[in-house]
């Protein structure tokens, strides 16, 4: 049995988009095969900005980012689901990554300059939803993204594997038959647990 952590960062507090069901997806297919999942959704907190090197240091207070903090700590397999806005991830989950690093819990830095990878052990699944195809992502914008979440953040604190699925051209009725694809996808890869 594994211990999964699932990220859902569509920033829309009221749910009901494609991130929000890819994520539950996730998690039927995880809790079918006997895996314990447990969906964070950082839109449903109001987390202020981190806006000093003091505050990023200092330990959380919020009992929303310690409770996170304590599911994310417990899992073997962290999910990432967001959908690419501007470019990149909603400011609402760069924000909640942000409070999750707090008080060295992602990556703790030595008196010697060194730092220690506090998520080291875990595997990881990106996903990122897109209203243009994945291939021009791919081709045109390097994954920017996916890449800098993926190197900059989650391998840079010890994740690795960190496996990752673009999704594009995910709205209109034509693409009915490709999220439901999607959504098949996600049961399998929670089931699976990758």
């Amino acid at each position: 049995m594994h211990r999964i952590a699932i990220i859902q960062g569509h920033p829309d507090p009221e749910g009901g988009h494609f991130c929000h069901a890819l994520a539950q997806a996730y998690a039927e297919g995880a809790q079918s095969a006997g895996h314990q999942a447990t969906i964070l959704d950082p839109a449903t907190m109001a987390l202020p900005y981190i806006r000093n090197q003091a505050q990023w240091r200092a330990p959380p207070e919020d009992p929303a980012v310690l409770g996170a903090q304590a599911i994310v700590g417990e899992a073997d397999h962290l999910v990432i689901v967001y959908p690419l806005w501007l470019g990149d991830m909603p400011a609402v989950l760069k924000s909640f990554l942000e409070h999750l690093s707090c008080g060295g819990f992602v990556m703790a830095f030595d008196e010697d300059g060194g730092w220690r990878r506090n998520l080291k052990g875990k595997s990881a699944r990106i996903v990122v939803t897109m209203g243009m195809p994945a291939l021009a992502y791919r081709l045109f914008y390097f994954s920017h993204s996916l890449k800098s979440l993926e190197r900059n953040i989650l391998r840079f604190a010890g994740v690795r594997p960190v496996r990752t699925a673009l999704m594009g051209m995910v709205e209109g009725e034509s693409r009915a038959g490709a999220r439901a694809g999607w959504l098949a996808d996600m049961r399998g890869w929670g089931a699976r647990a990758i």
